[in-house]
C-alpha cells in the first residue's frame, strides 16, 4: 500500500471523523419487568431487574458528560426485614404490621426549606392517626454521576411508618395514597416543588435517579443487599422525548412505567378534568378534596397516565381493568375477536376516553403485575418464560441471561394485548385468558345493548336534506375559504371514485398567522402530536387499530361500574350528514342546547373577542 494511499485514507478519515459517532444512536426509552410465577419473594428476582435495567442501557440519552442520564430507576416490594433493623438501629421497637415507607426527595442545600418539607409530610401522616418510626438518611454514591446529575440532585431519604391504626393492607395503602397527595397539594401551596414522593407505600419501594441504567447500584447500594427481595421488578432508563430531563421525571413512577409518548394527552387532560367534577368513590369520597386534581401540573405524559391510572387502583380497579379501561384494545374490524371481549371494551370505551399511544407500560397495583400495549403496537414488547418460574418482559428479548435449555415460552405483546401475573394466587395469564377473565366479571353484553347507535336512529329510506343551495351555499363556501380548486381537484375526484386525490405538487402555502391572503379561522389551529418517529395513523386505513366514533351523553363517574353508564348516543364519526345531525338534535331532545358560534364580522376584533367570551359562559 502506497504512502500517498494511506495519507489520503488518513486524511479523507480525518474529515469524516465527526459526521458519525456510535455513540449517537439511540433508540426510545426501555422498559420491562420480571415476575415470580410461583408467587414467592425471591432476590433472583430483584437481581434479574437489576441485570435487565443495565442490558436496556443504550435506550437512554446521555449528556455530554458522560454520566449524567435521563433518568433509571426499578420498582420492587418492600423489604420489610431490611427497614425492620434500620427501625431497630434507630433504637425504636418494630410493631407487628406491614412498614410504610416513603422515597423522598427534598432541598438539597436549602436546609430551612428541607426542615419544612420534612414538618409537612410528619403533619400529614400524624393527622391521618399513623405513627412515624423514623427518618432514614439513603445512602448514594455521587461518584458514580455526571455533574448535570448532581447540581440538581435532592436530598434522598426515606420516612418509616407505623400502622398505628391497624388497618387492613388494601386499606394502610389507600390512607398513604391519600396522604400522599395531601402533602403534595400543600407542598404546592408553599411553592416546596423540590418535596417529591418517587412512592409511599406499604407494599413497594422505588430507587430512580438521573444515572445511567448501568450505575443503579452504584448510585444506591442499598440494591444490592441481600434482604433485598421481591415478587416483581419492573425497571425503567428514560429517553425524554417532550419534557427534559428532572429527578422526579425520571421512572418508574407509583403503578407504572412506560416506553413510548401518549398522543392524545392533551386532549386526555382536559377530559379528565371534566370527569373530576362526578368523581365518587365510598372508601375516598371524605378525601376528594385531597385527591383533586387528579393530574398533578408539570408532569410528562407518562406522569399524567400514571396519576390517573393510579386513582383507578386506588379506587377499587385492580392493574388489568385499569389498562383495558384506559388504553383498550381496538373493536373496530377485528372480527377475530370474541364477543364477550368485544362487549367489554365498548363499555370501556362508554366510560373512559382511550389514552392512545404509542405506549408500552409495565404497571403493578401491589398484587397484580401486568405488561401491554396500546391498540396500535408501535413498540416492542417481548416475554420469556424460564422453568425458574421466573416471566421476563421487556422492550427487548434477552435482557435476561437464561439458558434456552430453561426456557419454557417466549412470546411477543401484540396490539392491544396485556399480560400479568396475579402475585397472589401465583398465576400467568396470557392475553387471551386475561381478557377472559375481566369480560366474564360482569354482563357487558346486556349493558352495551343500553348504547344507541347513530346509524339505528336516522331512516335510511328518507333522503339526505339539502338545506343550502345556489348563492345561499356559494356565499357560505366562500366565507369559510373554500375555493374552486379545492372542489374541482381534491372533492371531485373524492365523490366521483371515492379515493383522495393524489399529486405530486409540493404544499408552499404559508401558514395561516403568515398569509398574505385570507384564512378562514379553522386554518389556525393545527393538531398536536409527539415530535418522534411515528408514522401517520388513518382511520379507514388503519381501522383494525382504530376508529373515530364518538359518544354523546355521558360523562359520568370513572370510579364506577355500573350498567348506567352505558346510557349514551355513540357516533360512527364525529363528522355528521344532515340527516345524521337532525336524527341526533330530536333525540337529544331537551337535555340538548344550541351554542349560536357566530357574531358580527363589523364589530372587528373587539367582537369576536366579546362573542368568545359569550360562547365560553353559555357552553358552562
Amino acid at each position: 500500500m502506497s504512502e500517498d494511499f494511506v495519507s489520503a485514507w488518513n486524511a479523507n478519515a480525518a474529515r469524516l471523523q465527526d459526521t458519525y459517532r456510535p455513540a449517537d444512536e439511540h433508540d426510545a426509552c426501555g422498559v420491562g419487568l420480571v415476575a415470580a410465577l410461583d408467587g414467592k419473594k425471591r432476590r433472583d428476582v430483584v437481581q434479574a431487574g437489576i441485570d435487565a435495567l443495565k442490558a436496556v442501557w443504550h435506550r437512554g440519552a446521555v449528556d455530554a458528560d458522560g454520566k449524567t442520564g435521563d433518568g433509571a430507576g426499578i420498582h420492587i416490594e418492600i423489604p420489610q426485614d431490611f427497614f425492620a433493623e434500620a427501625i431497630e438501629r434507630g433504637g425504636h421497637r418494630v410493631r407487628p404490621g406491614a412498614i410504610g415507607v416513603g422515597q423522598v426527595f427534598l432541598p438539597k442545600t436549602d436546609l430551612g426549606a428541607q426542615e419544612r418539607c420534612r414538618q409537612i409530610v410528619e403533619s400529614e401522616i400524624l393527622a391521618f392517626g399513623y405513627q412515624i418510626y423514623g427518618w432514614r438518611q439513603v445512602p448514594i454514591n455521587v461518584e458514580c454521576i455526571g455533574e448535570k446529575a448532581n447540581a440538581t440532585r435532592p436530598e434522598i431519604e426515606q420516612i418509616m411508618i407505623w400502622n398505628a391504626k391497624g388497618s387492613a393492607r388494601a386499606e394502610f395503602e389507600r390512607d398513604l395514597y391519600v396522604i400522599r397527595r395531601r402533602i403534595e397539594n400543600q407542598a404546592l401551596i408553599e411553592q416546596l416543588p423540590v418535596l417529591y414522593f418517587c412512592s409511599l407505600s406499604c407494599r413497594s419501594i422505588i430507587y430512580k435517579g438521573m444515572f445511567l441504567a448501568e450505575s443503579l447500584t452504584d448510585f444506591y447500594p442499598d440494591l444490592l443487599d441481600e434482604r433485598f427481595v421481591s415478587r416483581f421488578a419492573i425497571y425503567h432508563q428514560r429517553y425524554s422525548t417532550n419534557t427534559f430531563p428532572t429527578w422526579k421525571l425520571a421512572q418508574p413512577f407509583r403503578t407504572l412505567a412506560h416506553n413510548g409518548e401518549i398522543n392524545t394527552v392533551q386532549g386526555n387532560i382536559n377530559w379528565m378534568k371534566s370527569h373530576e367534577t362526578r368523581l365518587a368513590d365510598p372508601a375516598l369520597d371524605p378525601y376528594m378534596d385531597s385527591i383533586k386534581p387528579v393530574i398533578q401540573a408539570g408532569g410528562s405524559d407518562t406522569a399524567t397516565l400514571d396519576n390517573v391510572f393510579e386513582v383507578l387502583v386506588r379506587a377499587g380497579r385492580d392493574a388489568p381493568a385499569a389498562k383495558a379501561l384506559m388504553i383498550p384494545a381496538s373493536i373496530g374490524q377485528d372480527a377475530t375477536m370474541p364477543q364477550a371481549h368485544r362487549d367489554m371494551f365498548l363499555y370501556c370505551n362508554a366510560v373512559m376516553e382511550p389514552w392512545d399511544g404509542p405506549a408500552a407500560v409495565a404497571a403493578t397495583d401491589g398484587r397484580w403485575v401486568i405488561a401491554g400495549l396500546d391498540r396500535n403496537g408501535l413498540r416492542p414488547l417481548r416475554y420469556t418464560i424460564a422453568k425458574n418460574a421466573m416471566l421476563v418482559v421487556g422492550s427487548e428479548t434477552g435482557m435476561v441471561k437464561i439458558d434456552e435449555a430453561e426456557v419454557v415460552e417466549k412470546g411477543r405483546v401484540g396490539p392491544g394485548q396485556t399480560i400479568g401475573v396475579d402475585l397472589d394466587e401465583a398465576k400467568f395469564y396470557g392475553d387471551e385468558a386475561m381478557k377472559d377473565m375481566l369480560s366474564a366479571r360482569q354482563n357487558f353484553g346486556e349493558w352495551t345493548k343500553r348504547i344507541r347507535q347513530i346509524d339505528h336512529i336516522v331512516k335510511t329510506d328518507a333522503p339526505e336534506p339539502v338545506l343550502l343551495e345556489g348563492e345561499a351555499l356559494r356565499r357560505r363556501q366562500l366565507a369559510v375559504g373554500t375555493t374552486l380548486e379545492e372542489l374541482e381537484m381534491i372533492l371531485h375526484p373524492m365523490v366521483e371514485d371515492a379515493q383522495e386525490a393524489t399529486g405530486s405538487m409540493g404544499d408552499d402555502t404559508p401558514i395561516a398567522v403568515l398569509s398574505e391572503k385570507y384564512r378562514g379561522l379553522h386554518h389556525y389551529f393545527r393538531q398536536g402530536f409527539s415530535q418522534v418517529t411515528n408514522p401517520p395513523i388513518d382511520s379507514l386505513r388503519e381501522t383494525r387499530v382504530m376508529s373515530l366514533k364518538t359518544r354523546l351523553g355521558n360523562l359520568g363517574n370513572v370510579m364506577d361500574e355500573d350498567s348506567s353508564q352505558c346510557d349514551l348516543l355513540q357516533l360512527e364519526s364525529p363528522v355528521l350528514s344532515n340527516a345524521e345531525f337532525a336524527a341526533m338534535r330530536a333525540t337529544m331532545g331537551a337535555s340538548a342546547c344550541v351554542v349560536d358560534c357566530t357574531y358580527p364580522v363589523a364589530h372587528g376584533e373587539g367582537g369576536l373577542r366579546a362573542a368568545i367570551e359569550r360562547i365560553r359562559r353559555e357552553a358552562e
